[in-house]
């Protein structure tokens, strides 16, 4: 599945725009990763449990979002974004989105 943050694709043709593509992950806290992290803030420096949570979040909705994008028959994804928000103190959303598209061959 090709996916790209523009709204075209230089060198291919859109036959048919098919709607939303959305994936979207909810991922909470956990108190050991916690309790390091906070050592790691004490000290300084990059925060890796944080960084490998967040990472994890973004592929797993990127998967969903292309998961539904050939549900409804598309084979690209055009103005791809991420979008992030608090669902609570401790737990954080995570959202892919884009335009699923079928190119020409």
């Amino acid at each position: 599945m090709l996916i790209t943050t523009t709204d075209s694709i230089p060198g291919k043709e859109i036959k048919e725009t098919l709607g939303m593509a959305r994936g979207t992950v909810v991922r909470s806290r956990n108190l050991w990763r916690d309790f390091r992290a906070t050592l790691r803030i004490v000290v300084g420096g990059e925060v890796v449990e944080y960084t490998a949570l967040v990472a994890q979040s973004r592929e797993q909705a990127i998967d969903r979002m292309t998961a539904e994008a050939r549900s409804l028959g598309a084979n690209a994804i055009v103005g791809f974004r991420f979008a992030t928000c608090g669902v609570s103190r401790a737990a954080a959303e995570v959202l892919a989105y884009g335009t699923a598209v079928r190119l020409k061959q």
